[in-house]
């Protein structure tokens, strides 16, 4: 995590200012003391900034997300747990990210100003902003259902970041479909829900199947979103994200086989 070190390694004065870095500083406050006065730094606008406003903005606003209804979930925190897991947060870092979760949860949490920063320290690019709202959807998704309260705070986050509601849904639809794969006992994904993930319908053209699998995977693209801006520690879910959208793909490339 080499945004990590520099944030470690540097003062305060390097951070992102705004409210991202309001909290990214206060929830590692300790750290910097023991850092301060050693090289190293963010560039402004530089890819290892945006990376620790992604850090900083996908736990804290998953925190709000899971307040949404008026109380935490096991499995919202579950979710959260599970993110982590993947990214391969080391002590320190956990910490961090438990703090942003549970900074996001106050009902002051400045989410529009959160949101219109990270957006701008994204430069506005879209794969990058998509994946972020994926993995809200995702946390959203936790307990196998999207409730108003949080629909509401995910149309938000999704106008605010520049998407359509038929973005959304779609990143819903992707989200909800690939819950079904791999459950205990099922041999193979329902072909209702690979449809799902892929954001097709069932009568598209054989064209139109392999032109949302490409735009997809294209979207999804490890090396790609580390380049536009994710951390590094993600690499691991756009990695499943990819392997998901290939399990769908080849679900209904199958099935359409055999009814040939």
């Amino acid at each position: 995590m080499a945004w990590w070190g520099k944030l470690i390694g540097g003062t305060l004065g390097f951070m992102m200012g705004g409210p991202l870095g309001a909290l990214l500083g206060s929830s590692i406050g300790h750290q910097f003391d023991s850092g301060r006065g050693r090289a190293g730094g963010f560039d402004a606008g530089g890819q290892e900034r945006t990376q620790a406003a992604f850090f900083t903005a996908t736990f804290s606003v998953m925190g709000h997300l899971a307040k949404a209804d008026g109380q935490v979930s096991e499995h919202e925190i579950q979710a959260a747990r599970s993110l982590m897991h993947q990214m391969r947060l080391n002590k320190a870092q956990r910490e961090a990210a438990i703090d942003l979760f549970e900074k996001g949860k106050e009902p002051d949490f400045p989410l529009d100003a959160v949101l219109q920063q990270f957006r701008s320290e994204c430069h506005r690019r879209t794969t990058v902003l998509r994946m972020f709202l994926e993995i809200q959807v995702q946390a959203a998704w936790a307990d196998g259902r999207i409730d108003p309260a949080e629909n509401r705070i995910l149309a938000h986050v999704g106008e605010v970041l520049g998407f359509s509601t038929a973005e959304i849904e779609q990143l819903v639809n992707l989200v909800s479909g690939a819950a079904g794969q791999g459950q205990p006992g099922q041999r193979m994904q329902p072909l209702e829900d690979a449809y799902r993930v892929l954001g097709i319908s069932a009568d598209a053209p054989d064209g139109e199947v392999k032109k949302a699998y490409r735009r997809l995977t294209n979207q999804h693209h490890p090396d790609k979103l580390v380049a536009k801006g994710m951390p590094e520690e993600m690499i691991q879910l756009a990695n499943e994200k990819t392997q998901e959208i290939r399990s769908a793909w080849e679900r209904v490339r199958d099935h359409r086989a055999a009814q040939n």
